[in-house]
């Protein structure tokens, strides 16, 4: 997949937007998004099914809801899979490159995965019953001011805030924080991932850099997606991946991710091994 946009200006850019203008997205670019997402692709071997559609022409006729979190929203674009191994990363993944893509073009987005009518929307979008619409993004432009519940909620969940190298890079077990300067070339990498947005900025990704390789594991925040038929971190970690690997692709620096390399290695409490990258020398 060509990549058309820089990495790092569209992930400092991305922020999370709850309050659009009603200034429509121009036909060419409308254009433009259609054939990005065409091409988008993803190493789980897992298929995706984007969904766009405007609020006002193809299903004014239907109430659906955002519960207050989004507001003017008319543009929305849903990923649709079928449950199945590493389907909800394939997804995290793609959606995030494409939304990052819309940052590029400074589009604004918002990842909706519990906040939204998901059965109406899923209705609308004709989704079939073996599938399922775990996220959703409105697409737009903002507006310059953002609406007093959006301030709200930003605050509650500190949407500002990341959270430190030392808990979420390790060198060799997970007792051994890794820094930046120990990170050499792939410093630029992991700080596109810590940078990366998570469900109520959780950032669940915990990554080992071990022999070579990096290993990503999930945080399982305890209670969390209980109110769900899946992990909805494991999103999370599709995203974590999109920004890691698009990283070191605008670095120069090869790879590709496996799903049984788990470190041998005692892992933390409530923390499961996901997936491996596997660097590859030139």
């Amino acid at each position: 997949m060509n990549i058309r946009f820089s990495i790092e200006e569209a992930v400092r850019k991305r922020v999370s937007v709850r309050n659009y203008s009603d200034r429509p997205i121009e036909p060419d670019k409308k254009l433009h998004i259609q054939n990005f997402i065409s091409n988008t692709k993803n190493p789980f071997n897992s298929k995706i099914k984007f969904h766009y559609f405007e609020l006002n022409e193809e299903v004014k006729d239907q109430k659906l809801g955002t519960y207050g979190v989004i507001r003017n929203a008319t543009h929305f674009l849903g990923a649709s899979i079928v449950n199945g191994p590493f389907a909800l990363e394939a997804l995290g993944y793609e959606m995030e490159i494409v939304m990052l893509y819309l940052a590029s073009m400074d589009i604004g987005t918002c990842w909706l995965g519990g906040t939204f009518d998901r059965k109406g929307f899923a209705r609308a979008l004709n989704i079939g019953e073996q599938e399922l619409l775990p996220a959703i993004t409105p697409i737009g432009y903002a507006q310059p001011h953002r609406h007093f519940q959006e301030v709200v909620m930003r605050t509650v969940i500190q949407a500002h805030n990341r959270m430190d190298w030392n808990k979420m890079f390790f060198l060799n077990d997970f007792d051994t924080p890794l820094t930046k300067q120990g990170a050499q070339d792939f410093a630029f990498a992991l700080e596109m991932v810590r940078l990366g947005p998570s469900a109520s900025n959780k950032q669940p990704w915990r990554i080992l850099w071990k022999d070579g390789n990096f290993h990503f594991c999930e945080y399982k925040t305890p209670g969390y997606s209980n109110v769900f038929p899946y992990d909805i971190q494991r999103i999370d970690m599709g995203i974590a991946a999109a920004h890691f690997e698009l990283a070191c692709k605008e670095k120069g620096i090869n790879g590709k991710f496996v799903f049984d390399q788990k470190p041998d290695v005692q892992l933390p409490q409530h923390t499961e091994y996901v997936y491996s990258w596997i660097y590859q020398a030139q």
